[in-house]
């Protein structure tokens, strides 16, 4: 596990942005719905593959005002980023990321979030405290590095 910041590349890649709320809020989430969203933390599972890579969709995560294209952009609009665990990678490791995600004690994920196109439960993860970045990268299996958003987020 490294904790590394300020190098994310405009590379292909996986990553785990960490929002906080602290608020309790009905949310709405586009066509998917309201989501209920409370104190705490969530977890949301992306994947960043093509032109301009982690560094311009993680960018764009941490950009106000932005047109609404993606689930995570409502959910967003009502929470900080706090930080993003990332992997510089061709391969798609999203849902793998999730699935390890899920298996964390005391997490809840949030069914349908974000996982419209593939077959995984969720790819947004609550957590009533900060989920262990530490803990991630030892069962993830690959490098992964946590970038700090102070003052994107």
């Amino acid at each position: 596990m490294e904790f590394l910041a300020g190098i994310m590349k405009s590379e292909p890649g996986t990553y785990v942005v960490i929002l906080r709320s602290e608020l309790t809020a009905s949310v709405g989430i586009g066509a998917w719905g309201q989501l209920e969203i409370v104190p705490g933390y969530y977890a949301y599972v992306g994947s960043a593959l093509g032109p301009g890579g982690l560094l311009a969709r993680v960018s764009r995560h941490c950009r106000p005002g932005k047109k609404m294209h993606w689930h995570i952009d409502y959910l967003r609009r009502h929470t900080r980023l706090v930080s993003v665990w990332y992997s510089h990678s061709r391969s798609r490791l999203e849902h793998e990321w999730a699935g390890l995600i899920s298996g964390f004690a005391k997490t809840t994920p949030i069914p349908g979030f974000g996982c419209s196109d593939c077959a995984c439960r969720s790819h947004l993860f609550y957590f009533s405290g900060m989920p262990d970045a530490k803990e991630f990268g030892d069962k993830a299996g690959v490098v992964v590095r946590v970038w700090s958003c102070d003052g994107l987020g």
